[in-house]
C-alpha cells in the first residue's frame, strides 16, 4: 500500500489544501467490488446532510413570512406562482453554489477576489455586506416583534434587546451546537405545523390554489412590487456565498466520481430542505388569502387584514390554538428571527474572510452586523411604530433583489466555464435555463426600478425644482445600476483557479477517467478546508 503526500495551492484565496492518503489497492483480504459495494447507498449520502438545511432557514425567516403573509392578505393567491419559480430558481443556483465548492475547493467570494480587479473586488464586497445587513433587518424586527407579543414590549425596545438576544443564543452554542440549533429547527416546525393545522380548517379552494401556482399573474395595485419582495425574501444573496463554503466542510473524494456523487448528493438534501420550505411558504399564503378573504370578516379582523404584520398576524392561527394562538406563534416567530442570524453571521464570515483575508470573532462580527441593522429599523419603529417596520422588512427584501445579480451573475459566470471549473461545468441544459431564470429575475428588477420611479416623478406633490434635483441623483445611480450589471455579464473570465490534480500522476488520471472503476476508488480529498472547519456542522 502506498500512500501520496501532494500540496495544491488555492488561487488567489492564499490557501494550501492538502491531499493525504492514496490507497493504491484494497485493504487485505477484502474483495475489491465488496469494497466499492461498501461505498453506495444511503450511508453515503449521510455525511453530506446539514449544509441545505442551514441555507433552508434563510427561507423560512420573518422577512419570508412578513412577504408571505402580505401577498396573501392583498392579492389572495395569485402571487403563489411567484413561490413556485423563486423555490425551483432557488433550487437550481444553491445546487450551483454547492457544485463551485465541491469543484473547486474554494468559495464565490474568494474565486470573485480572485477573478476581479481589485475596485470591482472591494465593491463586490461592500455589496455582499449590504446584503447581509438588508437581510439581518427582518430578524432584528422579527425578533422585536416576538418580544412585543410575549413581553407586550414597544417595537422599539424590542429593537435595541435583539442584539443581546442574539449574543445570548450564540454564546449557548458551546454547550452543544447541534443540539441548539435542533431546537431552534422544531419551533421553527411548531410555526410551520401550526398553519399546515390552519390550512386543513380553513380549507382554500384547490382550484384557486393551483390556477395560483401555474398562472402567473400580476393584477391589482402593488402586485409588482409585492412580487418582487417575495423573490427578494426567497433568494438572497449571501445565500449564495454561505452555501459554497458551507460544502467546504466535506471531505469528497478527489475523483469524478467523487465529486460527481457529492454534487448529486447536496443536490438531493437541498431538493428537499427547499421543497419543505416551499411547502410552508404556500401554506403561509394560502392561510392569509382564505382568511383575510372570507365574506363574513370581523371588522376587527379585517382592519388586521388591510395593514397585515408579523406583529398582527397571530389572529390568523385562532381557529387551531384559540387563545394561545399569539404566544405560540411569538416563540416560533422568535426561533425563525434567531436561527436565521445564526446563517446571517456565517455568510457574514465567508464574504469578510474571501473577499479581505480577514476572519473575526463570531460574537464581534454578529455585533457588527447587528448593531447596522438596529439603526434603520430603530428609527422606523420609532417613527412609524408596528406598521411602519412592517414596511421596512418589504424594503429589505426589494433591497436583496435588486443586489442578487451581484452574487448571482458571477456564480452562473465561474460554474458555466472551464477556467474555475474545469471539466465540471455546468452542461449546456443548465447553463441555459439557470441564465434564462437569472435574466428573468434581473430584467424584472430593472423594469421596476424604472417605472416606480418614474411613476413617483410623475404623480409626488414635490416642486418642480425638487423633482429635477432628484431626477440628477437617481437617474445616474441608475444608469450605474444597469452599467454594473452589463460589465459582470459580458466581462471575460480571465483568471484560471481550476488545478487538474491528477497532471503530474498518470495513475491518478486513469483512475480519474474511469471514475474509480477496475479498483479502489481514489480516497484523496481534495475541497476539504482545514480553515472552514469549525463550522458547526457534522464532519
Amino acid at each position: 500500500m502506498g500512500s501520496l503526500q501532494q500540496q495544491q495551492g488555492s488561487g488567489g484565496g492564499g490557501n494550501t489544501h492538502r491531499i493525504v492518503s492514496v490507497a493504491e489497492t484494497p485493504p487485505s483480504g477484502v474483495d475489491q467490488d465488496d469494497s466499492l459495494k461498501q461505498k453506495s447507498g444511503w450511508r453515503n449520502f449521510l455525511p453530506y446532510v446539514g449544509p441545505g438545511f442551514l441555507v433552508s432557514l434563510a427561507y423560512l425567516d420573518p422577512g419570508n413570512l412578513e412577504t408571505d403573509l402580505q401577498a396573501g392578505a392583498n392579492h389572495g393567491y395569485e402571487l403563489l406562482w411567484v413561490i413556485l419559480i423563486g423555490l425551483i430558481f432557488a433550487l437550481i443556483i444553491q445546487s450551483l453554489a454547492a457544485n463551485l465548492g465541491v469543484s473547486t475547493g474554494k468559495h464565490l467570494s474568494e474565486l470573485c477576489k480572485a477573478e476581479y480587479p481589485v475596485f470591482v473586488k472591494y465593491c463586490l464586497w461592500l455589496l455582499a455586506e449590504v446584503a447581509v445587513i438588508a437581510a439581518d433587518i427582518p430578524e432584528v424586527i422579527g425578533t422585536a416583534f416576538a418580544l412585543n407579543i410575549l413581553f407586550h414590549i414597544p417595537v422599539w425596545v424590542g429593537v435595541l434587546l435583539t442584539g443581546l438576544s442574539t449574543l445570548l443564543l450564540l454564546g449557548l452554542q458551546r454547550y452543544g451546537v447541534r443540539k441548539l440549533e435542533l431546537l431552534i429547527a422544531i419551533l421553527v416546525f411548531v410555526m410551520a405545523a401550526c398553519f399546515f393545522g390552519e390550512l386543513s380548517y380553513v380549507k382554500p379552494p384547490a382550484k384557486q390554489v393551483l390556477k395560483g401556482l401555474f398562472i402567473p399573474k400580476l393584477n391589482g395595485q402593488d402586485a409588482t412590487g409585492d412580487a418582487i419582495a417575495l423573490l427578494g425574501a426567497l433568494v438572497m444573496p449571501h445565500n449564495l456565498f454561505l452555501h459554497s463554503a458551507l460544502v467546504l466542510s466535506r471531505k469528497v473524494p478527489n475523483s469524478v466520481r467523487g465529486i460527481n456523487d457529492a454534487c448529486r448528493y447536496f443536490l438531493i438534501e437541498s431538493g428537499f430542505a427547499l421543497f419543505v420550505a416551499f411547502l410552508i411558504n404556500v401554506a403561509i399564503v394560502s392561510v392569509s388569502a382564505t382568511v383575510c378573504l372570507v365574506d363574513e370578516l370581523k371588522p376587527d379582523d379585517k382592519e388586521r387584514c388591510s395593514d397585515l404584520t408579523l406583529n398582527s398576524a397571530s389572529f390568523l392561527l385562532k381557529n387551531v390554538l384559540g387563545g394561545s394562538s399569539s404566544t405560540v406563534y411569538a416563540i416560533a416567530l422568535l426561533a425563525s428571527g434567531q436561527s436565521s442570524t445564526i446563517t446571517g453571521t456565517y455568510a457574514g464570515q465567508f464574504i469578510m474572510q474571501g473577499f479581505l483575508d480577514l476572519k473575526m470573532r463570531t460574537w464581534l462580527r454578529n455585533l457588527v452586523t447587528r448593531c447596522i441593522a438596529i439603526a434603520p429599523s430603530l428609527v422606523v419603529s420609532i417613527i412609524g411604530g408596528p406598521s411602519g417596520a412592517g414596511r421596512l422588512i418589504i424594503i429589505a427584501s426589494m433591497i436583496l433583489s435588486f443586489e442578487l445579480p451581484f452574487a448571482l451573475i458571477p456564480l452562473l459566470k465561474f460554474s458555466s466555464g472551464t477556467t474555475k471549473m474545469g471539466p465540471h461545468k455546468n452542461s449546456i441544459y443548465i447553463i441555459v435555463v439557470s441564465w434564462v431564470l437569472g435574466l428573468g429575475i434581473i430584467g424584472i428588477n430593472v423594469y421596476y426600478l424604472s417605472t416606480a420611479f418614474v411613476g413617483w416623478i410623475i404623480h409626488n406633490n414635490l416642486p418642480k425644482v425638487g423633482n429635477v434635483f432628484i431626477g440628477i441623483l437617481v437617474f445616474p445611480l441608475m444608469a450605474v445600476y444597469i452599467g454594473s450589471v452589463i460589465y459582470l455579464m459580458f466581462r471575460k473570465d480571465k483568471v484560471v483557479t481550476y488545478i487538474d490534480p491528477s497532471k503530474s500522476d498518470p495513475i491518478t488520471q486513469t483512475r480519474m477517467e474511469g471514475g474509480g472503476e477496475g479498483g479502489v476508488e481514489l480516497q484523496q480529498h481534495v475541497p476539504y478546508r482545514e480553515d472552514l472547519s469549525d463550522i458547526p456542522l457534522p464532519r
